[in-house]
C-alpha cells in the first residue's frame, strides 16, 4: 500500500468538493505539467474538457466546470484569492479566452467547450479528460480520476513507483488498525508518537509543525468567517447561513478583533449542555457555509465533510481545556489524519464510490479517535472510538439536492461532530478490551456496504432527497 501521510489526508483547498471541484482543479495543474514534460504546452492550439459520471451529472452544483478552469489557468488552490474567483470566471466566460496556465492565451467558450457525459467509466466514477489539438493537427488526450479527497490519480499510475518508494522510508508501515495497535503496544507509545515517527521520514519537525499549522489557521479562519458572515448561500437554493445567526446568540455582548481573541470570547461563554451542542453544531456549519460559497477551507478527509474536524477541536480548546495549545492541535491533527489513512487505504473517501458514509463518517471517525487521545484514552480506546463513530454512519447516503454541497450536506457536518464527541466519551467509559467489533471490520463493512449500494445514492443527484426535493421546492 502506498504511503498516506497526514499531509495527504488534511489538504488546504477550495470548496464545495475536494472530489469534484478541488481534484478536477489539481488535475488540470497536472495535464498543464505533463504537457510542459512532453513539450507540448506551447504547440496547443484548442482545448475540450469532458467530465464524466458524477462529475457530469453533478458538477454544475459542486462547480466541476469552474474548478476545471481555474486548474488550466493555472491558479493554485492553496493560494489564490477566493474572493477574484467570480471575476476571473466571468471574465473568461465573456472574453471566450483561456489564460492557460496564465502564460498563453487561447480561445475557449465554456459552453461549447466543457462537456458533460453522464457515462461513467469503469475506473472510477469521477473522470475528466482533457483534450487537445496541437498546432499541426494532431490530437492528444489525457483522462484523470479524482478519487476523493482532493486525490487525483491516472489508470496507468504513473508514479506508483515513487510512492511505494517513499511507502517504503516509512519506518513503522501501517496497513490496517491492528499494525496500529501493534507499534502501539511493542513501543508503549500513543497513536500520535507512531504516526509522528512516520512522518519524521517525510520531513523535519520543523516541516510538520508548520504545515500542521498553516491547516490549523485555515480550519480557525474558515470557522470565524462563516460565524460572521450572513446572507445566502451561492446556488439557487437560497439557503440562509445559519451558523451568522446561532453564533450572534451565543456569544452575546462578548467583544474581539482577531479569532485568537474569539476563542478567548468563547470560553467565557454559558456551557450547558444546549449551549456546547449549539457551538459544536455553529462551527461545523460555519465550515461548510464557506465550503458552499468556493471559500478556502480543508479537506477532512473532503470539502463536504470539512466541518466535522475543526468543530471537534473547537470543542476541545472553548470547552474541554481552556488551555490547549498548539501541541494539542498536533497531537489531534496526527492521530484523525492517520484515522483517516486507514479508511482510504481499506475502503474509500470518495462519496461518489461508497456515499456519505465515505465522506461524514470518515471525518465522524477520524475526530472521535482523535479526540480521544486529547482526553487521555488509550490507543485501543482511540481506534474504539473511530470504530463508533463509523458504525452508526453505515449506510448513509450522498444525495445532495441540486448537486449543490448544501442540503443534506451542511447539517450532516454538524452531526457527524456531535457524534465525534458522543463516540470519543462511549469509548473513555469503556474497557476497549471488551469491544466487540475492531475498527478493521468496520472499515470492511464499510467498503463492502459501499460496493452493494445503489449507484443513485452515490453523489448523482439521481436518488433519495436529491429526487424528492426539487429546486422549485426550495
Amino acid at each position: 500500500m502506498e504511503c498516506i501521510s497526514i499531509f495527504d489526508m488534511l489538504k488546504i483547498g477550495v470548496g464545495p468538493s475536494s472530489s469534484h471541484t478541488f481534484g478536477p482543479w489539481r488535475a488540470g495543474r497536472r495535464w498543464i505539467a505533463e504537457l510542459k514534460r512532453n513539450n507540448q504546452f506551447n504547440e496547443i492550439s484548442t482545448i475540450t474538457v469532458d467530465l464524466y459520471g458524477s462529475l457530469s451529472l453533478t458538477g454544475k452544483g459542486h462547480a466541476t466546470d469552474i474548478a476545471s478552469i481555474l486548474g488550466l489557468c493555472g491558479y493554485d488552490p492553496q493560494t489564490i484569492d477566493v474572493s477574484s474567483i467570480s471575476s476571473t470566471i466571468d471574465t473568461i466566460k465573456s472574453e471566450k479566452v483561456l489564460p492557460f496556465n496564465n502564460e498563453l492565451k487561447i480561445h475557449f467558450d465554456p459552453k461549447t467547450q466543457i462537456i458533460f457525459n453522464k457515462e461513467f467509466k469503469d475506473f472510477h466514477p469521477n473522470a475528466i479528460t482533457f483534450s487537445a489539438v496541437l498546432k499541426d493537427n494532431s490530437n492528444i488526450s489525457s483522462t484523470y480520476y479524482s478519487i476523493g479527497g482532493g486525490f487525483v490519480v491516472q489508470e496507468e499510475r504513473k508514479r506508483k513507483e515513487k510512492k511505494m518508494e517513499d511507502f517504503h522510508k516509512f519506518p513503522l508501515p501501517i496497513q490496517k488498525a491492528t499494525d496500529l495497535i501493534g507499534y502501539c503496544t511493542s513501543k508503549n507509545k500513543k497513536v500520535s508518537e507512531i504516526v509522528l515517527e512516520n512522518e519524521r521520514s517525510l520531513r523535519s519537525d520543523e516541516e510538520i509543525d508548520e504545515r500542521i499549522g498553516q491547516i490549523w489557521n485555515v480550519m480557525l479562519e474558515s470557522m470565524y468567517t462563516g460565524c460572521h458572515t450572513e446572507g445566502t448561500l451561492p446556488g439557487g437554493l437560497n439557503v440562509r447561513r445559519r451558523a451568522f445567526d446561532t453564533h450572534k446568540k451565543l456569544i452575546g455582548p462578548k467583544t474581539y478583533t482577531n479569532p485568537t481573541e474569539w476563542i478567548e470570547a468563547i470560553r467565557g461563554t454559558t456551557v450547558a449542555f444546549r449551549q456546547i451542542l449549539k457551538w459544536v453544531s455553529c462551527f461545523a456549519l460555519a465550515v461548510n457555509e464557506v465550503n458552499a460559497s468556493l471559500g478556502r477551507v480543508v479537506t477532512a478527509p473532503t470539502n463536504g465533510s470539512a466541518g466535522v474536524i475543526p468543530a471537534v477541536m473547537m470543542y476541545y480548546m472553548v470547552i474541554e481545556n481552556h488551555d490547549a495549545n498548539f501541541d494539542d492541535i498536533k497531537q489531534f491533527m496526527l492521530v484523525a489524519g492517520e484515522i483517516g489513512s486507514l479508511f482510504k487505504k481499506g475502503a474509500t473517501i470518495s462519496a461518489a464510490m461508497g456515499g456519505c458514509q465515505a465522506e461524514i463518517g470518515v471525518s465522524s471517525a477520524m475526530a472521535a479517535g482523535a479526540l480521544t487521545e486529547l482526553m487521555g484514552g488509550s490507543p485501543e480506546q482511540v481506534v474504539m472510538a473511530s470504530e463508533i463513530a463509523m458504525e452508526h454512519h453505515l449506510g448513509l447516503t450522498c444525495d445532495p439536492i441540486g448537486g449543490l454541497v448544501q442540503i443534506p450536506c451542511i447539517e450532516r457536518n454538524a452531526m457527524g461532530a456531535i457524534k465525534a464527541i458522543n463516540a470519543c466519551e462511549m469509548a473513555l467509559d469503556n474497557d476497549a478490551a471488551n469491544a466487540k467489533v475492531p475498527l478493521d471490520k468496520v472499515i470492511e463493512t464499510m467498503w463492502e456496504t459501499a460496493q452493494d449500494m445503489n449507484t443513485k445514492y452515490k453523489e448523482t443527484s439521481e436518488g433519495g432527497l436529491a429526487i424528492k426535493v426539487s429546486m422549485s421546492d426550495c
